[in-house]
């Protein structure tokens, strides 16, 4: 996709990306350059909010309980084989 820079400096986001990405209106977008390419990162006016949810289905709590049980039976010298 391609988009031209006015002359203000100005340029639209494509429709598609902003679907994708869920960039709307008063979303910030953080400029990277790392010296050989640029890229466009979207910082979304809430942070929080846009990332409520993203964790669902990870079995994340089950995954900490069986960590935590790992770490006591380490610091307690106890193996489980």
């Amino acid at each position: 996709m391609r988009t031209k820079v006015t002359k203000r400096a100005q340029t639209s986001v494509p429709s598609s990306i902003r679907k994708r990405y869920g960039i709307g209106e008063g979303d910030m977008l953080q400029w990277v350059d790392d010296g050989q390419t640029i890229r466009v990162i979207p910082i979304p006016a809430d942070p929080i909010r846009a990332l409520r949810g993203r964790a669902r289905g990870e079995a994340l709590v089950q995954k900490l309980l069986v960590a935590r049980e790992e770490d006591r039976q380490g610091e307690h010298g106890i193996s489980s084989s």
